[in-house]
């Protein structure tokens, strides 16, 4: 991918002080999206901000400090757009893919916050999958009965590909039927330059923008049992008793409570993140996105970029974004 300039980012810094929180206050009117709640998205606030960039009021006072390479994006729910940076080419996101593949089962399997959701036998070819060393899996035993909840949670904190695709078998029979509907579910976000080729992520031949996969974090973070597998720091595999982390080194750090993280040497390192900011005492929701961070080179450090340059956004977004909306707030 080219390192083109960087046509929406904000150009000038601003100085003294700025009036963030009439801005805020402003937007605000059109409606919140508060953490655990229904409320409206920007786009049904009528705001209007999918694609917008910081020419917005709120990015351009602002000026993040967006990523020097691939693309991102960044929204305060209910208020509107922070940004966007970088040519918004589909690029492959790697198991970033596994939002989708979520998102799509618990639309056809609804499942209440607390409960343990539908029951699933793991077949042999995801058993076998377990040991593979060429790609990220989770242990499973064949023939042993999970919770729809479980299998999330494998295919969400340790980003398992035998999961995903075990739940797309169950879902519809074959990854290549599950894959219509992650791009039908796709078509009704909004997200028109999104291809997805299988549940996982491992292939290449899925791509997508950080504009759009903003979209579909909007969309899914809504959904409260989702929320609260991806703000889990680490579970225990059933049947084999093997305690698996987060892949999300951010989670717990600057109020992020999510989302998911995607590496391989075609997509380079990748994050959607989720993290709150108090303001008037109730807890806002902050979503980005972050793609295609040192794409052909180590996975491993790729992804390490994307957690940095994911950090450095994060915590520049939620130091400027102010306590009180009724106080002007500083922006230096």
């Amino acid at each position: 991918m080219s390192d083109s300039p960087r046509r929406y980012r904000a150009r000038l810094r601003r100085p003294a002080v700025l009036y963030l929180s009439a801005i805020l206050l402003v937007s605000g009117t059109a409606g919140w999206y508060a953490v655990g709640g229904d409320g409206p998205g920007p786009e049904s606030a009528g705001l209007g901000i999918a694609g917008s960039g910081p020419d917005t009021a709120l990015g351009r006072a602002m000026d993040l400090p967006w990523p020097t390479e691939g693309q991102a994006s960044a929204e305060v729910e209910g208020i509107g757009s922070l940004g966007t940076t970088g040519e918004q080419t589909p690029v492959p996101i790697a198991s970033i893919t596994k939002v989708m593949t979520a998102y799509v089962i618990l639309t056809e399997h609804p499942m209440p916050a607390g409960a343990p959701g539908k029951t699933v036998i793991a077949d042999r070819q995801a058993a076998d999958e377990s040991f593979s060393s060429s790609e990220s899996t989770a242990p499973l035993v064949a023939d042993r009965a999970y919770t729809q909840r479980q299998l999330l949670e494998l295919m969400m904190l340790p980003s398992g590909n035998n999961v995903a695709r075990l739940l797309a078998r169950w879902d519809a029979g074959s990854q290549e039927e599950f894959a219509k509907k992650m791009n039908k579910a796709a078509a009704k976000l909004g997200m028109d330059r999104t291809v997805y080729t299988g549940a996982s992520g491992i292939e290449p031949s899925t791509r997508s923008t950080a504009t759009d996969q903003l979209k579909l974090a909007r969309a899914v973070m809504k959904n409260e049992a989702f929320r609260r597998i991806v703000a889990t720091p680490a579970v225990t595999a059933p049947g084999v008793g093997v305690r698996i982390a987060n892949s999300n080194r951010l989670l717990g750090q600057d109020g992020v409570i999510g989302l998911k993280t995607g590496s391989s040497t075609p997509a380079g390192g990748n994050l959607m993140w989720a993290a709150t900011q108090e303001i008037e005492g109730t807890s806002r929701l902050i979503l980005g996105v972050v793609l295609h961070q040192r794409a052909g080179t180590n996975p491993t450090q790729a992804m390490a970029a994307a957690f940095d340059a994911s950090r450095t956004l994060i915590t520049a977004i939620r130091s400027a974004l102010p306590r009180d909306l009724a106080a002007p707030h500083r922006i230096n």
